[in-house]
């Protein structure tokens, strides 16, 4: 795949804290969640970064932070080299055209009363209200043949088409605007397996045709390290381990990278029955709570003093290749070098 130097998107520092109030009228108390806490990465152009965690973790509010959907508590996000924080609307609309998002339920995300031509051309027609009628129609067109949907079918409803079908709509409509960059929150999660194979080979098509990058979401190990180059491994709000898919998948350096992909389950029953799970005690740590030291803590198997004194920060692996980094003091014992 044929990745630019420069960066498309930066991520520094990202935080997204949503305040809360509970308790009783006589004793209220007031608190944050912190769904994204601390949040660094960077995407170049033609590149796939794939976000993995458990549910809660935070992917999809970083996605929404980086898109201008919420308003970020902290750190930064920068396209093309220009800070996003703090635009209007009016400022974000051109921005709007360069980044787009395919959402995990290909139903919900489409107007039922609208015709797959109006949800298709409604982009086209706030992004380039100067076309016409007839240019729209045909752009419409262009982009249901480019999805694999047969242009005949814009006159046709969103419930009379399938799932993968609809997704196929959502993908035209986000392409509609000629975007840079698109974020796939859960995009294939809600369709049949047989389904999300197919959907998975059209977004890689796409990126090849079209050099889009990807900051794609998903809890399904597999699918994450079929598409993506690099990948990033969410837990409470945080990056705990970043690398290429090779490195996240092939030598994870994070105790919960480890416990992730020692839960795939193997394809052999041999293999299956011979391998060794880690298997975490306890619960997921609220996000309402703020901790000392790692977050990951209290459900670590390799835990020991230091981890619960102060959070360590995601740095990179001596020894290990150029960009693996992990949120872990004891990552293999190995020396780490600060990066973020």
């Amino acid at each position: 795949m044929n990745v630019a130097t420069a960066p498309l998107l930066e991520v520094r520092d990202l935080k997204v804290h949503f305040p809360f109030k509970r308790g009783t009228f006589l004793k209220p108390e007031r608190g944050f969640v912190r769904a994204v806490d601390g949040v660094s990465f960077t995407l170049r152009e033609g590149e796939t970064l794939g976000l993995v965690g458990e549910s809660g973790c935070g992917k999809s509010t970083t996605a929404r932070a980086c898109l201008n959907l919420v308003n970020p508590t902290g750190g930064e996000v920068l396209f093309q080299g220009r800070p996003i924080q703090g635009l209007g609307d009016r400022e974000m609309l051109p921005l709007r055209g360069e980044m787009q998002m395919i959402f995990q339920d290909p139903f919900a995300s489409l107007n039922p009363r609208m015709t797959v031509g109006k949800i298709v051309g409604e982009p086209l027609s706030i992004f380039n209200g100067g076309s016409s009628r007839r240019d729209r129609e045909l752009e419409v067109m262009r982009l249901l043949e480019l999805v694999g949907l047969n242009p005949r079918f814009l006159n046709r409803y969103p419930h009379e088409f399938s799932g993968g079908q609809r997704q196929r709509i959502g993908i035209a409509r986000a392409l509609a605007v000629r975007p840079k960059l698109i974020f796939c929150d859960e995009p294939v999660s809600a369709l049949d397996v047989s389904i999300q194979a197919q959907v998975v080979n059209l977004l890689e098509d796409l990126q090849q045709k079209l050099g889009l990058a990807y900051v794609f979401i998903a809890h399904d190990l597999a699918v994450v390290r079929h598409i993506c180059d690099r990948v990033g491994v969410m837990y409470l709000g945080r990056i705990v381990e970043l690398g290429t898919a090779d490195e996240i998948y092939g030598d994870p350096r994070h105790p919960y990278t480890q416990a992730l992909l020692s839960a795939v389950p193997e394809a052999d029953p041999a293999a299956e029955r011979r391998r060794k799970r880690i298997v975490l005690k306890g619960e997921v740590p609220s996000p309402d709570k703020q901790y000392p030291g790692c977050p990951f803590a209290d459900r670590c198997p390799i835990v020991q003093d230091v981890c619960k004194q102060s959070p360590p920060p995601l740095v990179q692996i001596e020894n290990a290749a150029v960009g693996h980094a992990a949120a872990c003091f004891f990552a293999r014992e190995n020396k780490a070098v600060r990066i973020y």
